[in-house]
C-alpha cells in the first residue's frame, strides 16, 4: 500500500501561521497534521505502507528549504520509504497527484493534508476504490456522493439542492493506482480543466463510467484544518479523542509554580508555568514559559514566552512573545488580535 499525499497549497486562510510553516506541518498536539493524517491511514487500512509519497509546492510559495527533511522523517518514524515531490504550479488536484506518478503503482491511498479522520472501516476487496465520507448538516458546501446497493454512483460538487449528506472529505483509495495515473494522463494531454484546473473529480466520474466500483468509507470523526477557528477545534477534538483512550499528554518535565493544569491538555518538554491556569483543550509547545495567564482551547507552539494574558479559542506560533500587559507592541501582516 501507497499513500500519496498532495500538501502543495499555501494555505492562505491559516495566515499568518503558514507564512513560515506550510499548513501540514503544523503541530496540533505535538504532532504535525500530516503526519497525524498518515498514522491514522495506516490504522485504517491495516495493510504494510510500503511509501509515502508527498507532493508539495516551490520554496518561493512558502514551503522553507527543510521541508523535504522534515516530511521524509516523518515516513521513516513509520518505518516506510518517503518520496517527496514538487508541484512548481498550482494546476488543480489532478495534476497535483499526478506530481507523483511514479508511486502510483498498485493499491494508493491518496489524501489531502489538509483534513483529520477517525474511521473504522475494513477496505472491500471487491471495490475498485473507496471514497471517504462525512455525513453533514449542510452538504450545499461540499462535494457529495450519491449511493445505490452500496455502492456510488454519482458525484455532485456543492449542490444547489438536496441530493445526499455524504460530504467527500478528501480521501480516497484506488486498488490500482496505474488506473488512476493513466486518466489523469488523458486530462492532462487533452487539456481537459474544470474551472481552469485539472480537478480529480473528472477522474472519478470516468473510472465510474468505464465500470469502477466506487464504495463509501463512513468516518466517525472529520476534523478540518482549513482555517484558525476550525484548526483550534481539531486541536481539542484531537485531544478529547486521546484523553478517552487514555493516552496522557504532558510532559514528566513540566515545571508547575502555582499553577494547575485541566485535562484534557497536550504540554511539550522543558515548559514551565507560573501563576497560570492551562485547559482544558490547549496544546503548549516544548521549550515555552506561562506565566500570570489563563488559558483554554487554544493551540500555542513551540518556544513561546506569554504572560498577563486570559486566552480562550486562540493559536499562537512558534517563537512568539505575548504579553498582555504592555501597550506598545509590534504586529505583522495578517496578524489578528480579536
Amino acid at each position: 500500500m501507497k499513500i500519496i499525499v498532495p500538501m502543495a497549497g499555501i494555505g492562505s486562510r491559516l495566515r499568518p501561521h503558514t507564512l513560515t510553516t506550510p499548513k501540514p506541518l503544523t503541530l496540533i498536539a505535538g504532532k504535525p497534521i500530516v503526519q497525524r493524517l498518515v498514522e491514522d491511514i495506516a490504522e485504517v487500512v491495516k495493510q504494510e505502507i510500503d511509501q509515502i509519497a508527498f507532493i508539495i509546492g516551490p520554496v518561493a510559495k512558502g514551503f522553507p528549504g527543510d521541508t523535504e527533511e522534515r516530511l521524509l522523517k516523518i515516513a521513516s518514524d513509520l518505518n516506510t520509504k518517503g518520496s517527496v515531490y514538487v508541484q512548481e504550479q498550482a494546476l488543480g488536484t489532478a495534476h497535483a497527484i499526478q506530481c507523483a506518478k511514479d508511486a502510483l503503482e498498485g493499491p494508493c491511498v491518496v489524501a489531502f493534508a489538509d483534513t483529520l479522520f477517525k474511521a473504522d472501516f475494513t477496505l472491500d476487496q471487491n471495490a475498485d476504490g473507496a471514497i471517504w465520507v462525512k455525513q453533514v448538516d449542510d452538504p450545499s458546501a461540499f462535494g457529495v456522493v450519491k449511493l445505490n446497493d452500496g455502492y456510488i454512483t454519482d458525484f455532485v460538487e456543492k449542490p444547489t439542492e438536496f441530493v445526499s449528506d455524504l460530504a467527500i472529505i478528501g480521501i480516497y483509495y484506488f486498488k490500482e493506482g496505474s488506473v488512476v495515473r493513466d486518466e489523469i494522463q488523458y486530462l492532462l494531454d487533452n487539456d481537459i480543466k474544470e474551472n481552469g484546473e485539472y480537478q480529480l473529480t473528472n477522474v472519478l466520474e470516468t473510472m465510474k463510467q468505464k465500470g469502477h466500483k466506487f464504495v463509501p468509507g463512513k468516518v466517525n470523526e472529520w476534523m478540518d484544518c482549513g482555517n484558525k477557528n476550525v484548526t483550534v477545534l481539531t486541536n481539542s477534538k484531537v485531544l478529547e479523542l486521546a484523553y478517552k483512550e487514555g493516552k496522557r499528554m504532558v510532559s514528566n518535565d513540566v515545571v508547575q509554580e502555582n499553577s494547575t493544569i485541566i485535562e484534557p491538555c497536550y504540554i511539550g518538554k522543558n515548559v514551565v508555568l507560573k501563576n497560570t491556569t492551562i485547559g482544558p483543550n490547549v496544546s503548549l509547545g516544548e521549550n515555552s514559559i506561562v506565566e500570570n495567564s489563563t488559558i483554554k482551547n487554544s493551540l500555542i507552539q513551540s518556544n513561546v514566552q506569554i504572560s498577563n494574558v486570559n486566552l480562550d479559542n486562540a493559536m499562537i506560533g512558534h517563537y512568539s512573545k505575548y504579553d498582555g500587559k504592555f501597550t506598545s507592541v509590534s504586529i505583522g501582516d495578517y496578524t489578528e488580535l480579536i
